[in-house]
C-alpha cells in the first residue's frame, strides 16, 4: 500500500524483486551442495530432499517485499527475521522428512552442518540484496514532494519518520490547518503553509506529488469537502487516521477481502511469529525438563515428606483470551486455596512451609509450569497468570487489565525482571505490573524474549520480593 508513495513501478524493480525472491532457495541449495561434497558424499539435485528444501525456502524464507520495509528496516531486524524464518523452514522440513522419509539419504552430521551454516550465508545474501535494492531505489528516482492537511500528533509523527528515513524519498514541505500557529503550538521543525482552503490552489501553483490528509476521524465532512477541492490535481492522496488518540496494542493496517482495516488491539504472535515462538517454547522447555529431571524428582520427594498434602498444587488461572487453565506449581503452603477469595502470600506468611520458603525464594516452585508450556497453556515468557479471584478483582480497578490475556501467560515476564513480582498489597503495584505487561505486548520481539530469559536467570537468586 505504501509503495506508490515512494516511487512508480519499473521493469528493473520487478526483475530485482524476482531475483531477491529466488536468493533464499539458491543459497540454501548451494549450501547443501557444498556441505554434501565437503563430507565426501554424492549430491543428487533431483532428490526429494533437495527439491523440498528449495520449495520450502521459496515459500517460507522470503525477505519483505514492501519497498518501504526494505528501505528503512534495520539490519539487526533483518538478521532476526532470517533466523526466525529459517527455524520455521527447518521445523517444516523435518516434519515433511519424517512423514515422507525423504531425509534418510542425508547423514545426520551433513544435515546438522547444513542447518547451522546456511543461516550465515542467508544473512549475508539478504543484507547484500537489501543494500542493492536500497542503493538502486534511492538513486533511481527523485524526491517526491508532500504536504499534510491537519496538524496533530499523527501527522507530526508521520513527517518526522519521513524526515528520518531519507531512503523513502518523500519530503514534507509543510502543514495546512485552520488554526493559527500560536494555537497549534507549532514545533520548531514544522512549517504551517496556510489554511485548509488554501491547499487546492497551493497544489496547482507548486509541484506536489503526495497529499496526506490527517484530520481527526470525527471531521468526516471536512475530509469529504477537502477531497472535492483536490479532485482537480494529479497528486496522490492518502488518509492518515489520528490513531494516537487511542491506546494501541500491536497496531497495524491490513485488509479483509479488499476492505481496509486498522488493528488497534491485537496479539503480536500472528503468522510465522507465533509459530517461531511456539517452537522456541517447546524446544527450550523440553530441554530444561530433561536436564532438571533429577532435581524435580528430589524436590517432589522433599515436598511430600516435609508436610501433608499433594506434591503439585494446581490453581485455576486465566490463560490466552481469558480462558481458564490449570497452572502447576510445587506446593509451598500448608493450604491449597483456589476459591473466590485468595490471600496473597506475604513475607511473614504462616501458611508457607520451610521447604516452600526455599522453593519460593529461588523460584523453583514454578518449574512444573514447564509442563504447562509443553501443553500449550503457557509460554516461557509472557505476562504472569494471576489467580482467577485476583483477576476478577483487578479487572474492575485497572484499565486495560484483561488485554494482557491477548498472549499466552508466561513463567517469567517483563514485569518480573523489572522488580514487579511478589505481593501486590497496593493497587499501584499491580498497575505497574500490568503496565509492563502491556509494554511487552506493544514491543515484543524475539530479542526481547531472550533478554527477559537472561535477566530472569541473573535476578532469580537476588530478588528480595520472592517469598
Amino acid at each position: 500500500m505504501t509503495q506508490p508513495v515512494l516511487l512508480k513501478q519499473s521493469f528493473l524493480i520487478a526483475v530485482l524483486t524476482g531475483v531477491q525472491a529466488l536468493v533464499p532457495a539458491v543459497v540454501a541449495v548451494a549450501s547443501l551442495y557444498g556441505t554434501v561434497v565437503l563430507f565426501g558424499h554424492r549430491f543428487d539435485p533431483s532428490s526429494a530432499a533437495v527439491v523440498i528444501a528449495g520449495v520450502l525456502c521459496l515459500v517460507l524464507v522470503q525477505p519483505p517485499r514492501e519497498v518501504s520495509t526494505q528501505l528503512t528496516s534495520a539490519r539487526l531486524s533483518a538478521v532476526a527475521d532470517v533466523i526466525l524464518r529459517w527455524m520455521l523452514m527447518l521445523a517444516v522440513l523435518l516434519a515433511v522428512g519424517y512423514v515422507t522419509k525423504s531425509l534418510n539419504g542425508f547423514p545426520r552430521r551433513v544435515f546438522l552442518t547444513w542447518a547451522a551454516v546456511t543461516p550465515i550465508a542467508l544473512i549475508g545474501a539478504t543484507l547484500a540484496m537489501q543494500e542493492v535494492m536500497r542503493r538502486f531505489l534511492m538513486n533511481a528516482f527523485d524526491n517526491r514532494s508532500a504536504i499534510v492537511a491537519g496538524y496533530n500528533p499523527s501527522s507530526l509523527e508521520l513527517a518526522r519518520r519521513l524526515k528520518n528515513s531519507p531512503g523513502m524519498r518523500v519530503e514534507v514541505t509543510g502543514f495546512f490547518d485552520d488554526r493559527s500557529s500560536d494555537r497549534l503550538g507549532l514545533e520548531t521543525d514544522a512549517k504551517l503553509i496556510g489554511s485548509l482552503s488554501d491547499m487546492s490552489q497551493y497544489v496547482k501553483d507548486n509541484r506536489t506529488d503526495v497529499i496526506f490528509i490527517a484530520l481527526p476521524i470525527r471531521h468526516v465532512k471536512r475530509v469529504m469537502n477537502l477531497l472535492d477541492d483536490l479532485r482537480d490535481t494529479t497528486a496522490s492522496i492518502y488518509y492518515v487516521p489520528d490513531i494516537f488518540v487511542f491506546d494501541l496494542i500491536q497496531a497495524r493496517s491490513g485488509e479483509i477481502h479488499g476492505i481496509p482495516v486498522v488493528a488497534m488491539c491485537e496479539t503480536p504472535f500472528y503468522g510465522y511469529r507465533g509459530v517461531a515462538k511456539r517452537l522456541t517454547d517447546i524446544s527450550f522447555s523440553a530441554l530444561i525438563l530433561l536436564l532438571l529431571l533429577p532435581l524435580l524428582v528430589i524436590i517432589g520427594v522433599v515436598v511430600k515428606l516435609s508436610s501433608p498434602g499433594p506434591i503439585i498444587f494446581k490453581q485455576r488461572r486465566y490463560g490466552l483470551d481469558g480462558r481458564e487453565i490449570a497452572v502447576y506449581k510445587f506446593r509451598t503452603m500448608l493450604v491449597t486455596e483456589d476459591g473466590a477469595q485468595i490471600r496473597q502470600a506475604s513475607k511473614t506468611d504462616s501458611r508457607i512451609t520451610r521447604v516452600g520458603a526455599v522453593l519460593r525464594r529461588s523460584s523453583m516452585d514454578e518449574l512444573p509450569q514447564l509442563i504447562n508450556v509443553l501443553q500449550g497453556r503457557m509460554s516461557l515468557v509472557g505476562p504472569r497468570p494471576h489467580a482467577i479471584a485476583h483477576n476478577e478483582e483487578y479487572r474492575k480497578l485497572i484499565k486495560g487489565y484483561m488485554v494482557r490475556h491477548k498472549v499466552l501467560p508466561g513463567i517469567t515476564g517483563l514485569a518480573q525482571v523489572n522488580g514487579c513480582r511478589g505481593e501486590t498489597s497496593k493497587l499501584e503495584e499491580m498497575e505497574a505490573r500490568v503496565n509492563y505487561d502491556l509494554d511487552y505486548l506493544r514491543h515484543w520481539s524475539p530479542l526481547l524474549d531472550i533478554k527477559i530469559l537472561l535477566l530472569t536467570v541473573v535476578k532469580v537468586f537476588r530478588d528480595d520480593k520472592a517469598y
